[in-house]
């Protein structure tokens, strides 16, 4: 999923680790990330947190997008800091998922995200990222017969 992901890797994210419910993702503060506080903008670090929530929800096999995410900012960033996103499943029920990523500055802790996940019925992802539907029995409109 993170192969086709061209919003994030354009920002500079790197994925430096995965596994089963985990995803571990770094991010430079570059310039054009810094708002006019002289300070990370809030949409790059929760991008980043959001992120990490997707590769650690998409790590099971059905394609799984948020169902919900919030964040609590900490502590500032600034343009230079190596942010790091470590995403943790809490919990996965049904078609549905709990994912708790910190993003921190060192040991410094910048942002708390908690991502809810939903797995989509019926598809799954390719090795190169794109999403495949799978067939499913149809619903009879009016409109179809």
């Amino acid at each position: 999923m993170f192969a086709a992901d061209e919003a994030s890797r354009g920002l500079g994210i790197e994925l430096l680790e995965h596994g089963r419910g985990t995803a571990v993702l770094r991010m430079t503060v570059t310039p054009a990330m810094v708002n006019g506080h002289g300070i990370a903008h809030g949409g790059h670090v929760f991008l980043l947190a959001d992120t990490a929530f997707a590769c650690a929800c998409n790590s099971h096999g059905p394609v799984t997008v948020a169902a919900g995410a919030d964040i609590t900012f900490v502590a500032p960033a600034y343009e230079g800091d190596v942010l790091v996103a470590t995403a943790d499943e809490r919990t996965r029920f049904g078609r549905s998922g709990i994912y708790d990523v910190s993003v921190r500055r060192g040991e410094e802790v910048i942002a708390e995200f908690r991502g809810r996940s939903r797995n989509i019925t019926g598809s799954t992802m390719n090795s190169t990222g794109d999403t495949t539907a799978h067939s499913t029995p149809s619903t009879t409109t009016k409109e179809s017969r």
